[in-house]
């Protein structure tokens, strides 16, 4: 009675009771109460104690204890029982007024809102809701005007400057011309500036010397050397596969060349992500737009995982390799971790787990594999159309031969048949009757009128090596078998020389009768779930498969497509010299190996996945409508023709395969339904969903508008179309402050991927804002952004010290000096061989290496060892290296160079001694300061002065000081200018830039 009581009063007195006062207005007061304190919990599929705050339905139903509200009965409730004990929350109760605010509410018949609440609505101090301010649309501040003490030259600086004024401080005095020239030319170039290049800056007395600088950097091809490195941070670039096998990427590059031309030519920066996003789809016929999608796939690859037997297994590696692909679009466009939402809504950003999958379904198609794009090349395509007329041509001379025929085999019609690379008799011979692959008994293996029979006493064939590259590639062959119960023989093989790498037709090795493409590990095969064969030991049985370069394998047999087709991890492609054929052996070696039983009549080898029309008509001339059967059938008056025509056909082929141009890039597959999975677990299938964005991003809706059956290619199409939507509030804030970043040492929000609620608040939100509403008013001008950060009084201050300003901002953040800043792993090496005088400029093409590779013994895991290389090639910019995740660089990585595997956002700085045990010591630092000394040598003659004097002006872009000068020239005199080189590549003035 008296509680009953105590809540009757509490309800007459207390404003927002019901009988007295307002009522408690559950919006204003309630909902937010439970957004901060209870929704951190008690939300979503895995809320604790099964109780759901964020829904009326689901408050009332109540969790695993049962109803938690009683409306109007305050003893009856027990989550007001829960919350007056201070056992809810558990670490920090409510305080007494928030405790008042939930009582009023309850007593007064806990009345609910007029729209459900979420976590994802409202920012609190653990979470940021749909308020928080990256969420928001970008605005356009006006931009203060400089204070009548303040300097500067352009809009940043009021912004900057307004800042200072209430902390106290001001910018620093202008930076001197030769640091400024040597600032701008590490953060344009990557690299240090002539002598020259800094007198004639120092001399030049125009009032725009230092735009007019800017500008002619900024026109420089080492610009998009300089920047990509930065961009290839983000996109995880490497050229191999990393986890167990590491297999090699020698086609990736095209991607980095890709980066850095689209940079070079100012690509406006909506375009650049659009088509690393869908550029295939975009312009299909554009290969460099194809290049651009390099993007999505250049991270690590478990081809182990991709491809073992267990199916259950594969989605969970499948699930994690899209988790990488939303993780690093999300990142890297959005500056949001929208993969922490793969197994429950985001613990901090309003993003739900649904949305987390929308945008799984907008990548579920892509798939890593190797894009041929020589037919686009125009020089190409008009050789095909050559070929094209010259087969008219043939087939009009040959076609009463092909109709005789084929009136002698019983058909109505006869097809001409397509043009092998390789092509063997083995009735007549082990000749190639094409090119030069001739074949070479081996073991038992013997010749007759029947072909070639293997089996004998271990016996097989193999060929020359091959004498181009080999890519997208059918095998075919005519085989009688001695039996249909052997088990794994292989009938025609493409293989590395030392067999560590094969791809064959081979008979019954994972399932009786069948036949299967075999494998090193079997990592390409699947089961084709063919029909087993019953008869192929009474005749002679045509058998082809083909490898097209998206990794699709099919399987023939008389000509009519073999069980299903399937796709693989990716193509493997033989390169010349390095790969042969084998007629009657899986691989190499022939010891332990199973070996075909049987007789192969003919082989073919193609360099280009035939169609199903072609391998029909390949089939069913068989051996008989060969060029030379047609030949010896043609008239007399047509042999001549026939002939130029063929070797014109073999010229054009040539011609083409010299032109060969393929790029590791997206190489799509129709996706199957996506599912919002249950805790992220592949197999707990939730409700279907179709491709979208994240809804919490102000005046940007996440709908698609796809229904979950989409084609893959409209579901990139959109997700690149809504990415860089004007509206999208991140898209240009991100990379403003990543250019920032770069720039500075820090960005005006610290964690450049991350402007979600773990990223933090901006230092100066209003230049934020202003900046990228210039970027986009100015048409995306990556260009124009740099010019405008680089021709401010903020980036041309000075880097000297001030005990007040530190004592109040020690981390510079309201950018009151320019900070020293380290030169990046990249531009330390790159500095070395400039000064030196060994860099060589050349761009573009597969990089060097400075690593060997091999195989693993008894496996097909790739090995890289580090080695001292040198020479031109290996002189090139560090960009140019080949970034092989299992071949680190022992130099690069004592200055932080990040790992490829994963996407780098911003670079540690670290300062060990191992720094300078590899600057004094490596084999590199040793080899260029001998080329230092040697240069020195050249441009200053045995001077020990004028080296020193040329030394410092090459190194330091200044002369060296008395000091300097008495003690370099001893150095000089006692040792060599080499040593003099050494000493300078170690110190802080070479290695960081003012």
């Amino acid at each position: 009675m008296r509680r009953a009581m105590a809540v009757l009063l509490f309800a007459i007195v207390t404003p927002g009771g019901s009988l007295f006062g307002a009522i408690v207005d559950f919006d204003r007061d309630v909902a937010p109460l439970l957004v901060r304190r209870c929704l951190g919990c008690h939300t979503g599929a895995e809320a604790k104690g099964g109780l759901d705050l964020s829904r009326r339905e689901s408050a009332g139903a109540g969790g695993e204890s049962g109803p938690v509200l009683a409306p109007g009965k305050l003893d009856e409730s027990l989550l007001w029982e829960y919350v007056e004990s201070n056992e809810m929350p558990p670490k920090k109760p409510l305080t007494a007024e928030e405790k008042e605010t939930l009582k009023a509410w309850i007593v007064s018949g806990a009345r609910w809102g007029t729209s459900p609440i979420d976590a994802l609505r409202v920012t609190t101090d653990v979470r940021a809701g749909r308020d928080w301010w990256s969420l928001q649309p970008v605005s356009r501040p006006m931009p203060p005007a400089l204070s009548s003490g303040g300097w500067g030259w352009n809009a940043i600086d009021g912004f900057i400057s307004q800042r200072l004024e209430r902390e106290g401080l001001a910018l620093s005095t202008p930076s001197d011309r030769r640091v400024l020239i040597r600032r701008l030319a590490f953060d344009l170039l990557g690299l240090p500036p002539s002598p020259e290049e800094v007198e004639a800056f120092v001399a030049d007395g125009r009032e725009d010397a230092y735009e007019r600088l800017v500008d002619r950097y900024l026109a420089s091809p080492q610009y998009g050397v300089r920047w990509a490195r930065l961009w290839l941070d983000l996109a995880r670039f490497g050229e191999s596969n990393g986890f167990e096998f590491d297999e090699f990427r020698d086609q990736a590059w095209p991607y980095r060349d890709w980066v850095v031309n689209a940079l070079n030519r100012d690509l406006p920066y909506d375009q650049f992500a659009r088509l690393q996003i869908a550029g295939d789809v975009l312009d299909s016929d554009d290969a460099g737009a194809i290049e651009a999608t390099g993007f999505l796939v250049a991270g690590a690859y478990d081809s182990v995982g991709q491809n073992q037997f267990s199916q259950a297994m594969r989605k969970v590696v499948r699930e994690d390799e899209l988790e990488d692909l939303v993780g690093t679009v999300g990142q890297t466009f959005l500056g949001l971790t929208v993969h922490c939402a793969r197994c429950h809504d985001h613990k901090f950003d309003p993003i739900k787990q649904t949305e987390y999958y929308q945008l799984s379904a907008a990548l579920s198609g892509v798939r890593q594999g190797i894009r041929d794009l020589t037919e686009l090349d125009p020089k190409v395509r008009a050789e095909k159309r050559a070929i094209k007329e010259v087969e008219a041509k043939l087939s009009a001379i040959e076609a009463p031969v092909l109709a005789l025929l084929a009136k002698q085999e019983g058909r109505t019609a006869a097809r001409r048949p397509p043009e092998p690379l390789a092509r063997w008799e083995f009735e007549k011979g082990l000749e190639d009757r094409v090119g030069s692959l001739n074949a070479r008994l081996q073991g038992g293996a013997s010749l007759g009128r029947d072909g070639l029979r293997v089996g004998v006493k271990g016996g097989y064939a193999g060929s020359a090596p091959l004498d181009r590259d080999l890519g997208a590639r059918t095998l075919e062959a005519w085989v009688q078998l001695d039996g249909i119960d052997q088990r794994g023989g292989g009938v025609i093989s493409l293989q590395t020389v030392d067999g560590g790498m094969f791809d064959g037709i081979i008979f019954a090795e994972k399932e009786s009768r069948q036949w299967m493409s075999g494998s090193e590990g079997f990592v390409r095969w699947r089961s084709f779930e063919g029909t087993e064969e019953t008869e192929a030991d009474k005749r002679v049985v045509h058998v082809a498969i083909v490898y097209d370069l998206d990794g699709t394998i099919t399987a023939y047999r008389d000509g009519k497509p073999y069980g299903k087709a399937y796709r693989s991890s990716g193509l493997q492609t033989y390169r010349a010299g390095q790969a042969q054929v084998l007629f009657g052996l899986r691989h190499a070696t022939a010891d332990g190996n199973r070996v075909l039983s049987g007789r192969i009549v003919r082989a073919r080898l193609y360099d280009r996945a035939l169609t199903s029309e072609e391998v029909s008509a390949s089939e069913e001339a068989g051996g008989r409508f060969t060029p030379e059967a047609v030949a010896a059938l043609l008239d007399p008056s047509a042999k001549g023709e026939h002939a130029r025509l063929l070797k014109e056909i073999e010229t054009r082929r040539g011609s083409i395969s010299k032109q060969t141009r393929r790029v590791h890039a997206v190489s799509p597959r129709e996706p199957d339904s996506s599912h919002v999975l249950i805790r992220g677990n592949p197999t707990q299938l939730g409700a279907v969903v179709a491709a979208g964005g994240v809804a919490s991003l102000e005046g940007l809706e996440a709908d698609f508008g796809l229904s979950s059956e989409a084609p893959e290619a409209k579901r990139r199409e959109r997700l690149a179309s809504w990415l860089t939507d004007p509206r999208n509030p991140l898209f240009a804030r991100v990379m403003v402050n990543r250019i920032w970043q770069a720039h500075f040492g820090t960005g005006l929000v610290e964690n450049s991927s991350d402007l979600g609620f773990n990223g933090g608040i901006p230092s100066h939100p209003e230049l934020l804002d202003w900046l990228a509403s210039e970027l986009m008013a100015t048409g995306w001008s990556l260009k124009g952004l740099h010019r405008l950060i680089l021709t401010s009084g903020a980036y041309r201050q000075s880097s000297t010290g001030n005990a007040k300003a530190i004592k109040v901002d020690a981390a510079d953040r309201w950018l009151w000096r320019k900070a020293p800043r380290r030169l990046e792993a990249e531009m330390v090496r790159d500095a070395m061989l400039a000064v030196s005088g060994a860099l060589n400029p050349r761009m573009g093409g597969a990089g060097f290496r400075d690593f060997s590779l091999s195989k693993a013994p008894g496996t097909t895991a790739i090995l890289y060892a580090p080695i001292d290389a040198a020479g031109p090639d290996t002189d090139r910019r560090t960009l140019y290296r080949t970034w092989v995740r299992g071949g680190r660089s022992g130099f690069l990585d004592a200055f932080d160079c990040p790992d490829p595997s994963t996407t780098a956002p911003r670079r540690p700085v670290t300062t060990t001694p191992l720094q300078a045990l590899a600057l004094l010591n490596n084999a590199l630092s040793l080899r260029l300061a001998e080329r230092f000394g040697e240069r020195l040598r050249g441009d200053a003659g045995n001077d020990p002065g004028s080296m020193v004097e040329r030394a410092y002006r090459l190194a330091f872009g200044r002369p060296p000081d008395v000091l300097e000068r008495v003690n370099a020239e001893k150095v000089v005199v006692e040792f060599g200018p080499a040593v003099l080189a050494r000493a300078i590549f170690n110190s802080n003035e070479f290695l960081y830039v003012d």
